[in-house]
């Protein structure tokens, strides 16, 4: 999908009463059957919830962050978080609805990202943590320009509101993107 193609989708910040809508989204593009549509699934990996309402809340109302809420014909399609951390943003809790997935959605919405982080915020960089285990998706955001770092942290240990592991290797690592610097 190139830029014209994506002319239908409209950007915006998310607001409350986009909460149960997002999670949704979020519910179908990593956990249970309606997941294994697309390809990012985490069902084989982790069991439970992926968020919840009160953690997409929490980003919404955070005055260092947005949740850029992606819609096609009315309907939300997509969804990512932008956090402000000082010399780098955060990119995470990137969704694409399941039946979308494969179409090039991802890398429009990922690209209007890192423009909207670098313009707003002049950040140099872009970090997300991904789960290790998922080389095909470390594989993707590597085409988009993120390169691997080796610094690896815990899933939350006990904590069910981010998932059940299902496998005793699951950690997380860093990826980073430097962000283009403008034209003089």
């Amino acid at each position: 999908m190139d830029t014209a193609a994506a002319t239908g989708l409209t950007f915006r910040d998310a607001t409350d009463t986009d909460v149960d809508a997002l999670v949704a989204l979020i519910e179908s593009a990593y956990r249970g059957d309606s997941s294994r549509t697309g390809w990012t699934t985490e069902a084989d990996i982790l069991e439970g919830q992926r968020t919840d309402p009160e953690g997409v809340l929490a980003v919404i109302k955070s005055p260092d962050s947005r949740l850029l809420t992606v819609e096609r014909d009315g309907a939300v399609v997509a969804c990512c978080q932008l956090e402000h951390r000082g010399d780098h943003a955060y990119f995470g809790m990137f969704a694409v609805s399941p039946a979308l997935q494969g179409g090039g959605l991802g890398k429009v919405i990922i690209a209007e990202a890192e423009r909207h982080a670098h313009e707003t915020w002049g950040v140099a960089e872009m970090h997300m943590t991904v789960i290790s285990a998922r080389e095909d998706l470390i594989a993707w955001y590597e085409r988009r320009g993120y390169r691997r770092t080796g610094k690896m942290t815990p899933l939350p240990d006990g904590d069910e509101r981010f998932g059940i592991p299902q496998r005793d290797d699951l950690q997380f690592e860093l990826l980073v993107k430097p962000l283009a610097q403008p034209a003089e």
